[in-house]
């Protein structure tokens, strides 16, 4: 099973930045179509932003215009540069590998993004 590692997380004030990242094992990268996922206390975890391996995107409507996922397949590493965060925006960030035909979906472990004053 491909291996996913995030890093990035951290506490922030309102207004601030942060970019995650997430790098995964292995050689097929740029063939998986990935995402973030974020689980805040006591709720169920939810979908954050796409980014296909042809590169298309997709965002919550809660992070548009805020939040940037793209990928650099030379490094297998997935980002998101998070802008103007709001203290909502506080969870667990997750990165996902999604399951199609050709691959099991996989989840790194998470890291935490705290935002407040």
């Amino acid at each position: 099973q491909v291996q996913l590692l995030e890093s990035g997380g951290g506490l922030v004030q309102p207004g601030g930045s942060l970019r995650l990242s997430c790098t995964a094992s292995g050689s097929d990268f740029s063939r998986y179509n990935m995402g973030w996922y974020r689980q805040a206390p006591g709720k169920q975890r939810e979908l954050v932003a796409h980014i296909m391996s042809n590169l298309d995107t997709y965002y919550t409507h809660s992070v548009l215009g805020r939040f940037t996922i793209s990928r650099d397949n030379a490094k297998n590493t997935m980002y998101l540069q998070m802008t103007m965060l709001e203290p909502e925006d506080t969870a667990v960030y997750y990165c996902k590998i999604e399951p199609t035909r050709f691959n099991q979906e996989s989840w790194g472990q998470g890291t935490q993004v705290t935002v407040t004053s």
